[in-house]
């Protein structure tokens, strides 16, 4: 892994991970575009540990940009516990842990499935994200334009949150689905508002990146130099990403990320026809 290749694949990482268009699928296209992938060595280290620490730096992104939210979180959690004290804060905490129970059970069980039927056919690989890139984007663009916008942050329920922390698993199983893009949209079905839907996701996401990273850790490179660019690429692209996606949802809507993703899996479908 080159510096070059890491600070690309950081900024990349940072740019896609926390907008709704799936950071895997582009970490799976941009090496592949730029022929990345004919080098064994580079497909080992990247496959190995290296797009995991990637995510560990958008995680430290998404912490320090709700840290504020999360003591106040795991306080009230607590105390809601402990001292028998009701709050939002508290019962958003304990609906985050309960969702994420059940995602990650079935997302170790996806990612075997999903492996099973890719293997190492790569062609397969780019098809299956093309396409989960131009349906999912059909999808978010349609449920975003017809639902309404009943619930906000404060008042999603408990059934809002299992139904939202489910859906992840397909993201974490099938790239190009996308887990910011799949939760949000699913948040948005269930008539969360556009800038709940993304803060509820971020949080969502946090325990179930934080344990894929734990996971890894000890094969992480840290005496590797491309190593820590890649990891502050994505940490630095991505808390600019998170800024700017919770101010724009507060107006704007997910109608640009859907066509976005439409797009680029119409150009996948080109590149593997072209590249046969």
């Amino acid at each position: 892994m080159t510096i070059i290749q890491a600070l690309i694949l950081g900024i990349v990482q940072g740019l896609t991970e926390l907008l709704p268009v799936s950071s895997s699928a582009h970490l799976n296209v941009i090496p592949w575009i730029l022929g990345w992938t004919e080098n064994a060595a580079f497909v080992e280290e990247f496959k190995g540990s290296f797009d995991v620490a990637l995510h560990f730096g958008t995680l430290i992104a998404i912490g320090i940009f709700f840290l504020k939210d999360w003591i106040k979180l795991i306080k009230a959690g607590f105390n809601k516990v402990v001292k028998k004290e009701d709050s939002v804060d508290g019962k958003i905490f304990w609906y985050l842990v309960i969702a994420t129970i059940p995602a990650g059970i079935l997302a170790l069980v996806l990612d075997k499935v999903s492996d099973m039927i890719i293997r190492d056919n790569f062609k397969l690989e780019m098809a299956l994200i093309a396409f989960a890139l131009i349906i999912m984007g059909i999808i978010l663009a349609i449920i975003d334009k017809k639902s309404e916008s009943k619930y906000k942050y404060e008042e999603i329920t408990l059934k809002q949150s299992i139904l939202v922390g489910i859906s992840q698993a397909l993201a974490a199983a099938f790239p190009g689905v996308s887990r910011s893009g799949i939760t949000m949209t699913v948040a948005r079905a269930l008539k969360i508002d556009r800038e709940s839907a993304a803060k509820f996701s971020f949080l969502l996401s946090t325990p179930i990146v934080a344990a894929a990273v734990l996971v890894d850790i000890t094969e992480f490179a840290l005496t590797s130099v491309a190593f820590w660019i890649g990891v502050v690429a994505s940490f630095i692209v991505g808390l600019i990403v998170v800024k700017f996606l919770m101010d724009y949802l507060k107006k704007g809507s997910f109608k640009g990320f859907a066509i976005y993703r439409i797009l680029l899996g119409l150009i996948i479908f080109a590149l593997i026809f072209i590249r046969k």
